[in-house]
């Protein structure tokens, strides 16, 4: 009976120590950055709702949100496709493919995405338009008018630039995501190829249902990350008078002559955009990881 009141008695006395250090573990660990944020948010708000400039530049900038996501969500969903077929010819045992893999994604990592943009926007996307009208001229000789005609009519001037500010994201971040769909892929063991190969699947048909649905969930937290940045280098579009928020902003200051009311609603607008965003792809990495230990 000592004994135990002894043991009692020192966890009394231990338990309130305890106690304070799990207190002060949680200070520690607490997301203090958060209260910042709010706090910018807070302050934007309050402008926005007192003062009639601030109010201005924001009823005149958020006119161009739509334009940003369109852009950024049309771009990713083709950079996602590039990427994917790219970063399985990186893997290719085919010589020719392999080194066409590889150096599209050399030469697109080589250049700065500003020039990148420019480049393709007005060499890239004029060349493509005349090799669609030699391939229909081609296809006008061999007398399929239908497919012909259609590709001759083809105009550099009727290619809007909100089109090429696509083709550029999309080109430009197809790179970056074959080299994430690549180690995603070398990831996965080679003994899961072999089995798959030993059960009669093709080499395909094993990349299909066996390797890429692992690959790809190993790789969603880097692919999100990756749509992030691609919505925060989506105003460098702007550069092509693509009326996405930056531009608007870039129009409503010179304009009004109001760069601090136009620039810091431009900035907070981008934050709010990405503060959720990266919150869905932590929250979507939670969720991998309690997959993954669950089985």
């Amino acid at each position: 009976m000592a004994v135990k009141e002894t043991l009692e008695a020192k966890q009394h006395i231990a338990s309130p120590s305890l106690a304070g250090t799990d207190f002060k573990e949680k200070l520690r660990l607490f997301p203090w950055w958060i209260i910042g944020l709010v706090g910018v948010f807070v302050l934007t708000a309050h402008l926005i709702l007192t003062r009639p400039s601030y109010q201005d530049a924001f009823n005149f900038i958020r006119a161009g949100i739509g334009v940003t996501v369109q852009t950024t969500l049309i771009a990713y969903g083709l950079a996602l496709i590039l990427g994917l077929l790219t970063g399985l010819g990186r893997i290719s045992h085919n010589v020719v493919i392999q080194n066409l893999g590889t150096l599209y994604v050399e030469l697109i990592r080589g250049v700065p995405m500003l020039v990148l943009i420019f480049f393709i926007a007005f060499v890239g996307v004029p060349a493509g338009v005349s090799l669609l009208n030699r391939l229909g001229e081609w296809f006008l000789q061999l007398g399929l008018l239908f497919i012909a005609q259609p590709l001759i009519q083809i105009e550099n001037n009727a290619v809007p630039m909100t089109t090429r500010a696509i083709i550029a994201l999309s080109v430009t971040y197809g790179a970056f995501q074959a080299e994430i769909f690549r180690a995603g892929i070398q990831s996965i063991g080679r003994g899961q190829m072999e089995a798959a190969r030993a059960q009669g699947m093709t080499y395909w048909q094993a990349m299909r249902y066996i390797i890429l649905p692992q690959a790809i969930r190993n790789v969603l937290p880097a692919l999100g990350n990756d749509f992030v940045s691609m919505l925060k280098d989506s105003s460098l579009v702007s550069v092509l008078a693509v009326r996405d928020i930056t531009q608007i902003a870039k129009l409503y200051a010179g304009r009004s002559f109001q760069y601090q009311e136009a620039y810091v609603t431009l900035a907070v607008l981008y934050l709010m955009m990405t503060v959720v965003l990266s919150a869905l792809v932590k929250w979507l990495e939670r969720r991998v990881r309690q997959d993954e230990r669950s089985t």
